[in-house]
């Protein structure tokens, strides 16, 4: 995996689980959520890139 999109993808999940823990400790659901989308979003990118790199080997 290009390092890269790698470090991007890890960055955008960390910052998802942030959202998500903040949004836990201030009861703000909405928040919460979209941490959770974050979360699955880098996961989402981050299995599709890993995809590509078993391809192209």
């Amino acid at each position: 995996m290009a390092a890269g999109k790698k470090v991007k993808n890890t960055v955008k999940k960390t910052k998802g689980k942030m959202k998500e823990t903040t949004g836990q400790v201030l009861g703000n659901e909405s928040l919460e959520a979209k941490g959770a989308r974050e979360q699955m979003a880098g996961d989402a990118k981050q299995t599709v890139q890993k995809a590509k790199d078993t391809l192209k080997h």
